[in-house]
């Protein structure tokens, strides 16, 4: 089955930037969305950006438009998480996933089959 695992995240300064990686084994079907999420503790998964595995279609949430950027590499099977700008309230744990819907409508965790073990990033100010 596809498996997703995240890395990257760690403990950085508001204002600050951070990388994150999702590296991707065995999606086969080329048309799959993926896509990030976070979830802050006591709070619902959110959604926070989508790309086309096999385009270059991206969408953002409203929180992170304009400082994060959602990319891959398709060669080295990897989807990454630019994160620039952080602050306090970005501050959860970061899951990479994967859909077999389009990229269009793919922005509700309900949708994706796939999902990574997350990778931890906090924000201190």
């Amino acid at each position: 089955q596809v498996q997703l695992v995240e890395s990257g995240g760690g403990l950085v300064q508001a204002g600050g930037s951070l990388r994150l990686s999702c590296a991707v084994s065995r999606l086969t079907f080329s048309s799959y969305t993926m896509g990030w999420f976070r979830q802050a503790p006591g709070k619902e998964r959110d959604f926070v950006a989508t790309i086309r595995w096999n385009g270059g279609n991206t969408y953002y949430a409203d929180s992170v438009k304009g400082r994060f950027t959602i990319s891959k590499d398709n060669f080295k099977n990897t989807v990454y998480l630019e994160m620039n700008s952080l602050k306090p309230e970005d501050t959860a744990v970061y899951y990479c996933a994967a859909s077999p819907v389009t990229w269009q409508v793919a922005r509700v965790a309900g949708v994706y089959d796939y999902w990574g073990q997350g990778t931890q990033v906090t924000v201190s100010s």
